[in-house]
């Protein structure tokens, strides 16, 4: 295998935040906040019994309500949010493909019970490629990601102005499997007051921020952030020239290598028929579809 090096540059990218805490802490505004601030199209894949069209008075967006959270559908809801131009989506909440009906825990639980007696580790040898595929589709949107997870609670007692011993909610772990967070390029714990302190980021203005009730003004940092760098192509770009425009192997040969390269193999796309998958499956269906198509004496294809 031949390596080739050449210069970094920092590519335009798009915003990739993970947004915790426990119930009650404004996780859904704050998204919203943030996914409008930085995009005029926005499209919230709900999980919560509809709970982010109480703002809709506030903040302009459209909505898919679900109510099965297997990793493969929200990988088919992403695709559908790409091929209709949404430039942010907000995934409220994440949690729901961790924990709820037909999510990684469950998928785990019946690999098990199918394959493996019981065995969980069976089971998560089985269910992982699922979850794979659908951080892959989550970090490789073609527009900003928010994702909202919940935050296991807990109490601690704290003296308030008078003396008192009170007990005070606090947010823990997020609910997701462990390091989740390292797929983000911005994590911030909210807590019951509407705090937003910054756990993770690559933008070195944000890090370490404590950011009470935070508004537009924190989106902008975000995009300010973003903007500092060259245009990139992303999936959307591929898949159009998979499909309306290459017509050999070399050409399909090349854009498979950068598709790699820029990380965009797992992207979910939208293929001619309307279904959902993934950019390098499509790439691979191209390329054998033209050598098939190729004459065997080597003359003029019809």
């Amino acid at each position: 295998m031949n390596f080739s090096f050449e210069p970094a540059t920092k590519d335009e990218a798009k915003a990739r935040v993970a947004l915790t805490g426990p119930s009650g802490s404004g996780k859904t505004y704050t998204a919203l906040t943030v996914a409008t601030g930085l995009s005029d199209k926005v499209a919230v894949i709900d999980t919560e019994r509809g709970s982010a069209s109480k703002y809709a008075d506030e903040f302009a967006f459209s909505r898919l309500n679900l109510q099965s959270f297997e990793p493969h559908t929200l990988c088919q809801a992403l695709a559908a949010a790409g091929a209709a131009g949404f430039g942010a989506v907000v995934v409220d909440s994440l949690t729901h493909f961790w924990s709820g009906t037909g999510g990684m825990l469950e998928q785990v639980d019946a690999a098990a019970k199918r394959g493996y007696g019981g065995n969980s580790f069976g089971g998560w040898k089985e269910a992982r490629p699922q979850e794979r595929q659908m951080i892959d589709a989550l970090v490789s949107y073609p527009g900003h990601v928010i994702v909202t997870m919940r935050s296991k609670t807990d109490y601690v007692i704290e003296e308030d102005q008078r003396g008192r011993k009170v007990p005070r909610k606090v947010g823990l772990k997020p609910e997701q499997r462990e390091g989740i967070e390292y797929e983000f390029d911005i994590v911030g714990d909210l807590d019951h007051e509407n705090t937003l302190v910054i756990t993770k980021s690559r933008a070195r203005d944000i890090a370490n921020r404590v950011i009470p009730k935070p508004g537009g003004e924190f989106a902008q940092e975000i995009a300010v952030w973003l903007g500092d760098g060259k245009p990139s192509p992303d999936a959307l770009h591929f898949r159009d020239l998979l499909l309306d425009q290459y017509a050999t192997q070399e050409d399909v040969a090349a854009a498979g290598a950068d598709i790699r390269a820029r990380g965009l193999f797992g992207a979910q796309v939208v293929n001619e028929h309307g279904d959902a998958v993934a950019l390098g499956e499509l790439a691979r269906r191209r390329w054998n579809e033209l050598g098939k198509a190729k004459p065997a004496d080597g003359g003029e294809a019809a």
